[in-house]
């Protein structure tokens, strides 16, 4: 292994054609990642109604799969930064994949118990689609971050699109194998996060965080390792700044998307109608990533994650405004929902690098993570419980100024100066 990183260190060229590689190997196991993603989304809270019989806990598939993911980034998160990129991504995905199957098998068998056990199974895999976005960073300076960000995620919009748009079709391959409908989209998860383990188990080496690392060690850097949160009082607040972000547009995004299905079908909308409004809702998510990576590292860390919370708002304020049975209304509502989520994450995700050394980077970020899937797992759980008790239109409102809190943050986190310059863009 130190003869591999010598020959990076010796050579420019090898470091920057391994930086590509390593972008095309997430790039294509994202893709595979997003169709994985896409099934617990579009009829995580339908599979819930039907097999509950209520309402209520409707969110709670959305809870239960982001409460999954919050552990698994922690154990993918630390799993990288002692083996790898390559095996704790891989592990996570192919985790994934076995809850998803987990699922099929509740749906077959009609078992709750099962299905809550597959559900936090399954969060592995969104976990380790969230983290992959890190892995295309390793490698790439300081004026690179957020378009490898961008990158990484932008591929995740190809499966995750067509994932939604696949419903129909998966559900009634489903149905010819003796499986119900809604359980067909897991089938496509299993496959997907399946194939994404496979791919960056066989086709990440080197693997880049381990390169990065010894890159780092040999130009001297850094001397020794130094624990992200007990470094100076800028890094630290670069750290909660970029975790604060990414925790509310979280919470604002999946407490909104969960319930948008079940508001729907209140509403006479038919399945595919729901999987086209939240495949719209995914490309929203993940396709202006590459705009918006750019955007980040040339306006800065500071415009776009307030661009974040401004979107957020108007997605609420469409959502609560617009009729139930406006199609077109709730396109434009879950579009502008993923937008701003999409400038929060990679707005916060680049600050929290540009905030860490790479002697505990992996483990920082899975650690933050962590408290992005637990801030959904509660917007997915009380999400259902909030329009049980009030309305979508409460919900929605709701959320939109519950994304205001990220204005005052920011300007805490800037201080006299914009947060590019405090973290040395």
């Amino acid at each position: 292994m130190e003869q591999d990183i010598q020959v990076y260190i010796d050579s420019e060229e090898k470091r920057t054609q391994l930086y590509k590689r390593t972008l095309w190997v997430v790039v294509l196991s994202q893709i595979f990642g997003g169709a994985g993603l896409a099934a617990g989304i579009t009829v995580g809270a339908l599979l819930a109604q039907d097999m509950l019989g209520t309402d209520s806990y409707a969110g709670l598939p959305v809870a239960l799969f982001t409460l999954g993911s919050a552990g698994a980034a922690l154990l993918v998160g630390r799993l990288s930064q002692k083996a790898g990129r390559r095996i704790g991504l891989g592990a996570g995905f192919v985790t994934g994949g076995l809850g998803a199957l987990g699922v099929v098998g509740a749906a077959v068998w009609d078992s709750v118990a099962l299905l809550l056990i597959s559900l936090l199974i399954y969060g592995a895999g969104t976990a380790s689609n969230l983290q992959a976005r890190y892995a295309g960073t390793d490698l790439a300076n300081d004026k690179q971050r957020a378009t490898a960000v961008s990158i990484a995620m932008v591929a995740t919009t190809f499966g995750a699109v067509a994932g939604p748009n696949l419903v129909g079709v998966m559900g009634r391959f489903a149905e010819s194998i003796g499986v119900p409908a809604l359980g067909g989209p897991f089938v496509l998860a299993a496959a997907a996060y399946i194939a994404a383990g496979l791919v960056l188990f066989i086709m990440l080496k080197p693997d880049p965080l381990i390169i990065a690392r010894g890159l780092s060690e040999a130009s001297k850097e850094e001397t020794a390792p130094i624990e992200t949160f007990d470094v100076s009082g800028l890094k630290r607040r670069g750290v909660i700044t970029g975790a604060v972000v990414m925790v509310l547009t979280q919470i604002v995004m999946v407490a909104v998307m969960t319930m948008t299905p079940v508001h729907m079908g209140h509403h006479g909308h038919a399945l595919s109608a729901v999987g086209l409004v939240i495949g719209l809702h995914i490309a929203a998510m993940y396709l202006p990533s590459l705009i918006t990576g750019v955007l980040v590292d040339k306006l800065g860390r500071t415009f776009m994650a307030s661009a974040s919370g401004i979107t957020l708002l108007a997605a609420g304020v469409v959502g609560a405004l617009a009729p139930g049975e406006s199609l077109a209304g709730m396109i434009v509502a879950l579009m502008l929902l993923g937008l701003g989520w999409n400038f929060g994450l990679i707005s916060g995700t680049a600050t929290i690098i540009d905030a860490t050394h790479l002697s505990v980077r992996a483990k920082t970020q899975g650690s933050v993570d962590v408290f992005i899937a637990l801030s959904g797992a509660a917007g997915g759980a009380l999400s259902g419980m909030v329009v049980c008790a009030t309305s979508f239109f409460v919900l929605s409102l709701g959320g939109g100024l519950l994304s205001l809190i990220l204005i005052p943050m920011i300007f805490w986190a800037r201080g006299t100066k914009s947060m590019r310059s405090e973290t040395q863009l």
